[in-house]
């Protein structure tokens, strides 16, 4: 699998495929490998890109605190690196609040955006105890157990795929991870939603209530956008429901580039 440096650090990521560009963006912990079934299957279709986060995976620790507006810098500079001009910006959970702020920061080199279980503020309690809960363990360096945890949520009988998301973010650095977490709770871009004009695909699961309020909030503050709920899911849907995900991202970007 490719490195290369970016922006001060060894970067892990995969380029697959050929056209319409698609970057896939993970959360704390987990890396790349969430989006496994969209680089196998979506590859024939698109390029796909995926990376590891500064300090997650198989990608350098960084010595620059993590933020979401590095991780957008870092996003940016591995388009430049792959000559990317423009691309769909693909984030699932905390990684659909740094498409957003993608789509703020560098809105020409932005096709379109894809959140999956995303939100623009944490704003409740329950997630923001959720979030506050993987800092405290990565902060203690129980990163390990944040890996054996969000693994086997992905997973659970899919033992050949809880051990390589398992394997893959038991490497994170917890110092790095703990920042990720920490700037997850106070981030909020709600304010400037208003702002993003490229067309934005709102993916949720219909069994994951925590984050229907967050759905909503985008699909009324965002110009263009479309709000879908996949059946029968929870928040797990790059694993457990990739085969709805993947058909609707290809309709998605279908439909954007006619």
């Amino acid at each position: 699998m490719p490195q290369t440096y970016i922006n001060g650090y060894s970067m892990h990521y995969t380029d697959r495929g050929q056209g319409t560009a698609i970057v896939f963006i993970h959360p704390p912990v987990l890396t790349s490998l969430n989006f496994q079934y969209q680089v196998q299957k979506m590859s024939a279709n698109f390029r796909t890109v995926s990376f590891d986060i500064r300090g997650h995976g198989r990608s350098e620790p960084s010595k620059e605190e993590i933020t979401y507006p590095l991780i957008v810098e870092d996003i940016r500079q591995l388009m430049d690196h792959l000559k990317i001009e423009k691309a769909f910006l693909c984030g699932y959970s905390t990684g659909g609040s740094v498409v957003l702020e993608f789509l703020l920061t560098y809105p020409d080199r932005a096709a379109g955006g894809i959140v999956i279980g995303g939100m623009s503020e944490v704003s409740d309690s329950s997630l923001r105890n959720k979030i506050w809960l993987g800092r405290i363990l990565s902060q203690i360096g129980a990163v390990g157990t944040i890996a054996l945890s969000v693994a086997w949520s992905q997973a659970n009988t899919k033992l050949s795929l809880f051990q390589s998301l398992f394997n893959d973010a038991k490497k994170g650095n917890p110092k790095n991870a703990e920042q990720y977490y920490q700037y997850s709770l106070h981030y909020n871009c709600t304010a400037h939603l208003g702002k993003i004009h490229q067309p934005v695909l709102l993916v949720y699961g219909e069994k994951d209530k925590l984050f229907h309020p967050y759905a909503k909030l985008l699909r009324q503050r965002l110009p263009k956008s479309e709000l879908i709920f996949v059946k029968n899911t929870k928040h797990q849907i790059p694993t457990k429901a990739a085969a709805t995900l993947n058909e609707l991202i290809q309709q998605f970007i279908h439909r954007c580039d006619q």
